[in-house]
């Protein structure tokens, strides 16, 4: 880090309350982040995370697993019918 050089002490309060105002920014910022992670981590959030994810993975293969089980319910209708 560059050391600064000042020529007054005015000028070092003012970078001083420059730097106390950021640092309440980034205390306040991380106030809010800690509070919205924690409103997003409620059962209800996290069941409806995990239901989404399986709905997605099934409604995908859903093409995929349709002709498999199709042809097991006919061939199991059919060797009903024979026996």
């Amino acid at each position: 880090m560059e050391r600064k050089k000042y020529s007054s002490y005015a000028e070092i309060e003012r970078h001083l309350e420059i730097l106390k105002l950021e640092k309440e920014i980034n205390y306040q910022k991380l106030v809010l982040s800690f509070q919205k992670t924690k409103e997003s981590i409620t059962p209800q959030n996290i069941v409806n995370g995990f239901v989404s994810s399986y709905t997605d993975y099934f409604k995908n293969s859903y093409p995929k697993i349709l002709p498999s089980v199709l042809t097991s319910i006919i061939s199991w209708f059919i060797n009903k019918k024979r026996g």
